[in-house]
């Protein structure tokens, strides 16, 4: 579990699927980017989209007190890329339900409605008076 690059223990992979103890509305997330920081003492992130359409970010590192386990995300199932299955860490409570196929379309995000705005009336530009 551990990055030999930069000595921190990763908890999430790309293609982990996810879910949060205590946030069951989020319903289940999956791992769609990682970042490692190279610089001794950097961050470690990984970003989760989960199945209301929002995309959070969490710290990746096992070793930090605010690494994401520790805020109740938990792994459902992690994806290897090189085999193309899927292994299966923990049962949940309720059926999984799916969050996107990474091979395939990418999920809807839900965006806001915009609001209704006037149109700008443009001033013709004002002359100086001459002197």
């Amino acid at each position: 579990m551990e990055d030999s690059t930069t000595g921190k223990r990763l908890y999430l992979r790309l293609g982990d699927r996810v879910t949060h103890l205590r946030y069951d509305e989020w319903g289940e997330g999956a791992v769609v980017e990682e970042r490692t920081s190279v610089v001794p003492g950097g961050t470690c992130l990984v970003r989760l989209l989960w199945e209301d359409g929002r995309q959070r970010t969490f710290n990746n590192d096992l070793d930090h007190e605010q690494c994401c386990y520790f805020f109740g995300v938990r792994k459902v199932r992690s994806f290897d890329p090189f085999e193309g299955t899927e292994t299966h860490r923990a049962e949940r409570r309720r059926a999984p339900t799916p969050v996107e196929d990474l091979r395939g379309e990418p999920a809807a995000s839900a965006r806001r409605p915009r609001r209704a705005t006037k149109p700008r009336e443009i001033a013709p530009p004002r002359r100086l008076p001459a002197k």
